[in-house]
């Protein structure tokens, strides 16, 4: 069943998380994303869905410019194998979202637990994380601190471990 953006804004009042929403034409990407988005304070999300050689399933969330290594990525966060992107349809059966939706909100849809949520601590250095609420067509801004309270709560302990800027090995 899939969540609905106002779903998930009573479970994020329910846990006391202040949260404020804009809505927006859809954006599908990085860059349509930072010429649409008017003047929203804060670090602004990409999100990488992403799957292992043994399918263990990994949400990597960094800022929206991050440089992130695909091909190391996997010795980074202890993976079998390197990284292939997870298929729309396990993005929906998982995060309940479709591409250009991804988000760490989704984790609100994943109750068995099957997906590892990663946050850039290059993101988490803003006071304040951006991310769309499982649709494209709004942003919605809250606190660092309340994305992580939000992630405990849907049952997904975050990493947080600098996966952006590392140099690859050569």
């Amino acid at each position: 069943m899939t969540t609905t953006p106002d779903q998930l804004f009573a479970y994020l009042d329910g846990l006391g998380i202040r949260h404020t929403t804009v809505s927006h034409p859809p954006l599908f990407t990085v860059e349509q994303s930072q010429g649409l988005r008017g003047q929203i304070p804060g670090g602004h999300t990409k999100n990488l869905f992403l799957r292992d050689k043994k399918q263990a399933v990994f949400l990597v969330v960094a800022e929206e410019d991050a440089e992130i290594d695909l091909k190391g990525l996997h010795r980074v966060l202890g993976a079998s194998g390197r990284f292939s992107f997870g298929s729309p349809d396990l993005l929906r059966e998982l995060l309940g979202v479709t591409p250009g939706s991804v988000t760490a909100f989704g984790a609100i849809s994943d109750r068995e637990g099957r997906v590892t949520v990663v946050l850039d601590a290059a993101l988490m250095e803003h006071g304040t994380i951006n991310a769309h609420p499982l649709v494209n067509t709004m942003t919605t801004s809250l606190a660092r601190g309340d994305l992580v309270k939000f992630l405990e709560a849907t049952g997904h302990l975050p990493r947080i471990e600098r996966v952006s800027g590392l140099v690859p090995p050569i």
